[in-house]
């Protein structure tokens, strides 16, 4: 072989392997949801790996009135998380003592009072024009850097669901106020129907997949979850899609019975966009001991 032709080889196979890393997400991200549950947890309790991107995701904004009859506003958008401990001055502290971490605030969530938290538009102009404008003053008088999108029950059909978030989305990255969004599905199909149409018309400007894997059966198998994980990673085709697990051990996929087993054979195949716990206002009582093993594996 000529010298010109092992440079030429060389080249090749160098082209090759950066665009074989182009196609596969980072998959140093740990991600969790902080605030929804009311016990008493603070950013500076959650242990933080220096060699990893670390988002807390506060839960959650919600749009309905915050009254013991809490109602839907059309998009005007009020903090529903553990204001006492997780405020602007904290997250302003846990950014600085951390430069790898960004803060994130989620919308929607399972419940609001006593009831189910639906998705209740007006109409798609109304609904994203209360939403941009009621979301950036929160946005900005936390210091936040993204949003999550975790509404569970709709009273709108998919297509209405796509418009409004993908438009919500749109607008805040367009004027600066984001630099990231990320959805969080489950395998159900409503829950689907509405995502996946979101993820059809929008889904370029979606960053991140956080999928409730954890709400599939307790119990799952390690062949299960990485069967669950393709199937989604189809589903959410050219998304970074994140591996999760519920700190309860109520659901999935638990990490005494081989997460992260799975996390290390995704993270082999280059399939690993990060992981993601719900969350920490549970993971206290165990002294954060999973979130410990999630961030060493991620930043090996």
């Amino acid at each position: 072989m000529t010298f010109s032709n092992l440079l030429f080889l060389l080249f090749t196979l160098q082209s090759l392997l950066v665009a074989m890393a182009s196609t596969q997400p980072k998959s140093d991200l740990f991600r969790e949801y902080i605030g929804a549950e009311f016990n008493n947890v603070k950013f500076s309790d959650v242990p933080i790996n220096p060699n990893v991107e670390f988002h807390y995701i506060l839960a959650f904004a919600i749009d309905y009135t915050t009254s013991s009859s809490a109602s839907p506003t059309d998009g005007q958008f009020n903090v529903f998380w553990d204001t006492d401990n997780l405020t602007p001055s904290q997250v302003s502290s846990i950014k600085n003592q951390h430069s790898n971490v960004k803060v994130a605030l989620s919308l929607g969530g399972d419940s609001v009072g006593d009831g189910s938290c639906y998705f209740t538009p007006s109409s798609v102009d109304s609904w994203v024009s209360n939403a941009v404008s009621s979301l950036t003053k929160i946005i900005q008088q936390y210091n936040l850097d993204g949003i999550d999108i975790d509404y569970e029950h709709f009273h709108a059909d998919p297509d209405t669901f796509a418009e409004c978030i993908g438009k919500l989305i749109t607008t805040l990255k367009n004027n600066g106020v984001i630099s990231f969004a990320s959805i969080a599905p489950f395998d159900d199909d409503e829950v689907q129907s509405h995502y996946m149409a979101l993820w059809k018309s929008y889904g370029h400007i979606i960053d991140y997949v956080n999928f409730q894997f954890y709400a599939y059966d307790k119990g799952t198998t390690v062949s299960q979850f990485m069967n669950y994980f393709q199937t989604q990673r189809s589903n959410y085709g050219g998304g970074d899609m994140l591996a999760s697990f519920i700190s309860d051990g109520s659901g999935g996929l638990s990490p005494e019975n081989g997460f992260f087993t799975a996390c290390n054979r995704l993270k082999s195949e280059g399939k690993l966009g990060g992981i993601f716990v719900w969350s920490a206002d549970d993971s206290k009582a165990l002294g954060f001991r999973y979130e410990k093993q999630s961030q060493a594996l991620l930043a090996v």
